[in-house]
């Protein structure tokens, strides 16, 4: 949760110096560009690949958690005596 809340407070500092004007304009340029039609496509995608991204660090995490466990019980001396 953590996590979530750090990388929202990233996005609205990184929106922060933008104005409403400007974040609107934003929008109709995308929605001119793209059409209505296309956004929503495009936004399955973004959200798959970032799911994909998040899967992949946690399964790197998850893996560097695992080798430091069995490294620490291969040298634990109290167990090998």
């Amino acid at each position: 949760m953590l996590k979530i809340i750090t990388m929202l407070n990233n996005i609205f500092l990184f929106l922060g110096s933008l104005g409403g004007g400007e974040i609107f304009l934003i929008l109709l340029v995308v929605l001119l560009f793209f059409g209505s039609k296309k956004i929503p496509e495009l936004a399955r995608g973004l959200g798959k690949g970032m799911r994909e991204f998040k899967d992949a660090t946690n399964n790197i995490q998850k893996e560097i958690t695992d080798n430091a466990k069995s490294i620490k019980e291969e040298t634990d001396i109290n167990k090998h005596l």
